[in-house]
């Protein structure tokens, strides 16, 4: 569609070409064009990515249907329509299906001779914790010998090339997804770690991707905007899993296995709907998982604790902070160690390789004498975790900074609000992509969950419109030995007021407010329509 990507890189147009006929047997709506087969040139749900020879699925989105675009497509040349609505298309085949992203899915995945039967697929799920986790099990492989390829919701890795996949939270469209497998392919790797969001499950961007192995970090409240309830979340996410039954056989055999989080309230729910012939693995700190950690000890420098399993028991070192990573650390061993039988040592060391992940408790150390951290935390759990994590490693206050999205679940920002009340010493809260909400309607739905939990304005509670004023005013208010944790963005790259995205990197805002505050140089403060 036409008006839904302007938030989203660019890619560019496939070099395969593929005969209609070709791509139209994999569909299950038996469609048949006599006489009509011209050559394919890529497949796209965004009229202005339309060349010559393409197809253009109409998707219907959440702002706008794709099907307003039809005509658009077939004047830049689009060969064939599919849609679902009843339409005549002049000037091009139009092509009725019951589903429009399954087709869309399923046509990228033929035009790329589906790239996924070939490779072995890590699928990870859940609220928070999913990139972590991904780069746990993308080291723990690459430790191992094996040439593996990573798509996250930050960026897609294949070989020695990174390519951002995008500004915000989210899977990427099917015809990337299958790009990226296809180049992964091409370039000889044999494995890939695929982070699949609610939205990539229910809006169909992973399908066909014949997930191998599925891990699962946890299910807590988020997305509730889109999905409506806890339940619908649930069930999206719980696709990955369902999904493991009926992966095609490959020729380096069919794993099948579920890696669940016996801690979280998701556990039942997904061990009843793993069925054979998947099997399952459990993991965490309650006495009948499977895999399971203990004497665990968290400082400033990291952490340190021991995962056991059958057969196995690993000292563990890691430099990333926070100690729900003991969580991420098992969900990857699980995966590698007990699902793909990777031997334990390559475990140990991958874990020990990944130095970071921007925007995950990603300290900034200007040479200030409190402690300055960017974190992702953007859903109440998320946020809960980082001031524990961030309480752990200091004797002094902990300051928060974040802020809540607008257009996106509202529950959240009194939850995510009464969570600092109770863990912080000192919450400012900012703004964090208000789109065309009133931020400052925004700010007083979190000042009144504060509020609730007994915060009081001027004192320990401000709001702050401007995310940098926000962030150096959190810096002011810093003493010896405090935490200041600015949550929400942490990787992303850019902030939307109303219908435009501005560009803004957190880790860049907070070394830019520190320098000022130290009087060295540094990077400029990003400026937002909030900026003086």
């Amino acid at each position: 569609m036409s008006s839904q990507a302007q938030c989203k890189p660019q890619m560019t147009q496939s070099s395969k070409k593929r005969k209609l006929s070709n791509l139209l047997r994999h569909l299950p709506d038996a469609i048949q064009t006599p006489g009509y087969d011209p050559t394919v040139t890529g497949i796209t749900y965004d009229s202005r990515r339309v060349q010559p020879g393409s197809i253009f699925v109409a998707v219907p989105g959440e702002n706008v249907d794709g099907h307003q675009f039809i005509s658009d497509a077939i004047a830049k040349g689009a060969v064939a329509i599919f849609g679902t609505q009843v339409q005549s298309a002049s000037g091009a085949h139009y092509f009725r299906v019951k589903n429009s992203r399954q087709t869309l899915a399923t046509l990228a995945a033929a035009f790329y001779d589906f790239p996924a039967r070939k490779l072995t697929v890590i699928g990870v799920t859940g609220t928070d914790g999913k990139t972590t986790t991904a780069n746990f099990i993308f080291e723990i492989l690459r430790a191992a010998g094996i040439h593996v390829g990573m798509i996250t919701t930050v960026n897609a890795v294949i070989g020695e090339q990174v390519a951002d996949t995008g500004f915000h939270v989210t899977t990427p469209e099917a015809p990337d997804v299958q790009r990226y497998l296809a180049q992964m392919v091409a370039a000889g790797l044999t494995h890939v770690v695929l982070e699949a969001t609610s939205h990539g499950l229910a809006q169909e961007r992973v399908a066909a991707c014949d997930f191998d192995l599925g891990a699962v970090t946890n299910i807590m409240h988020e997305h509730l905007d889109y999905h409506g309830t806890y339940e619908a979340y649930r069930a999206a996410k719980g696709r990955l899993f369902a999904s493991l039954a009926a992966t095609h056989t490959k020729p380096r055999g069919n794993f099948r296995t579920a890696l669940l989080n016996r801690d979280d309230s998701s556990y039942d729910y997904l061990h009843a709907l793993v069925e054979p012939p998947s099997h399952q693995i459990s993991y965490g700190l309650h006495p009948d998982a499977d895999i399971r950690a203990h004497t665990i000890h968290s400082t400033p420098a990291g952490l340190t604790f021991v995962v056991a399993g059958t057969g196995f028991a690993l000292d563990i070192k890691t430099k990333l902070l926070g100690e729900y990573n003991v969580h991420n650390i098992m969900a990857a061993i699980g995966i590698t160690v007990a699902g793909l039988g990777i031997e334990p040592d390559a475990a140990r060391v991958g874990i020990a390789a990944l130095e970071g992940i921007q925007g995950r408790m990603q300290p900034i150390d200007m040479g200030q004498n409190f402690l300055a951290i960017v974190d992702f935390a953007h859903t109440p759990n998320a946020l809960r975790r980082a001031l524990e994590a961030g309480r752990a490693m200091t004797g002094g206050r902990i300051i928060a900074v974040f802020g809540s999205a607008g257009l996106r679940d509202r529950e959240k920002r009194r939850l995510m609000a009464e969570v600092s009340a109770e863990l912080a010493d000192l919450t400012v809260l900012t703004a964090e992509d208000p789109r065309t909400e009133s931020l400052d309607g925004i700010l007083e739905e979190m000042a009144a969950g504060a509020q609730f939990r007994g915060a009081v304005e001027g004192e320990n509670l401000w709001r702050i419109p401007d995310r940098g004023g926000a962030i150096r005013f959190a810096l002011d208010l810093a003493q010896p030995d405090d935490a200041v944790l600015v949550c929400g963005k942490g990787h992303e790259q850019s902030m939307c007021f109303g219908e435009i995205e501005y560009p803004w990197d957190d880790g860049i805002a907070l070394t830019a407010a520190l320098a000022d505050y130290l009087g060295v140089p540094g990077p400029e403060m990003p400026r937002l329509p909030t900026s003086a």
